[in-house]
């Protein structure tokens, strides 16, 4: 077994040595995929934390894919660049769920399968949960109790009368498609609001009796002199 250095390379990138690579890649990001809520890790500080759980989980994978720090930095840029559109905790989640289930050190692609999985961690429902909300809800579509503002958003955008008719192996994949979009901007920080409906009336009006309707038009006729 290779002998490790003092320094542990779940820490590559804050030492001096790396401390501009980490700074260079942090650089390199979107403004849209920080953590803007602030209550979790940055991505960079996400990246180092998804390295450091395969580190635990694969030790010896580890260590033999990552054999140097120069390599792990390459690594961890790489991945950084790869993954920059999902939510920070996303990432911590996805590597957790990964070092669970999965024998072997993870690839960036079945990162990104898990991550795309992870929508309940902004309580968003899953895609066919969100579908059948969607098919079920009664109208009026705007009074109905939505478990989230994306699912409404989503069937408005695939059309309720297509819901309602097509068969589910035509509209689903539509349905499905416009979900994605919105759980995207969610998951970004975007606050969807669902539209305001007026409260109907307690009291709702009572017809007017005939006495009522011909005093009224009396007075209407005499307003108007004629």
């Amino acid at each position: 077994m290779r002998p490790r250095s003092s320094d542990s390379q779940t820490e590559a990138g804050r030492s001096k040595r790396h401390a501009g690579a980490d700074n260079s890649a942090g650089a390199q990001t979107k403004t849209g995929a920080k953590n803007k809520a602030g209550d979790g890790p940055d991505l960079i500080d996400a990246i180092n934390q998804v390295f450091a759980e395969f580190e635990l989980a694969y030790h010896n994978q580890y260590h033999k894919a990552y054999a140097d720090q120069d390599r792990l930095i390459l690594a961890k840029k790489y991945w950084l660049e790869c993954l920059k559109d999902f939510h920070p905790m996303q990432l911590v989640t996805a590597a957790r769920r990964l070092v669970k289930s999965q024998d072997f050190l993870p690839t960036i692609s079945a990162m990104i399968r898990v991550c795309e999985q992870t929508s309940d961690l902004f309580g968003l429902p899953s895609e066919r949960d969100a579908y059948t909300e969607a098919c079920r809800a009664p109208a009026p579509k705007a009074l109905h109790k939505w478990s989230h503002p994306a699912v409404y958003f989503a069937g408005k955008a695939t059309d309720w009368f297509l819901l309602a008719s097509e068969p589910e192996e035509k509209v689903y994949p539509l349905f499905c498609w416009n979900y994605r979009q919105l759980c995207e901007r969610v998951i970004r920080g975007e606050e969807l609001e669902l539209p305001v409906t007026q409260a109907l009336e307690d009291s709702p009006s009572r017809p007017l009796s005939y006495e009522e309707r011909q005093a009224r038009l009396k007075d209407l006729r005499s307003s108007l002199d004629v």
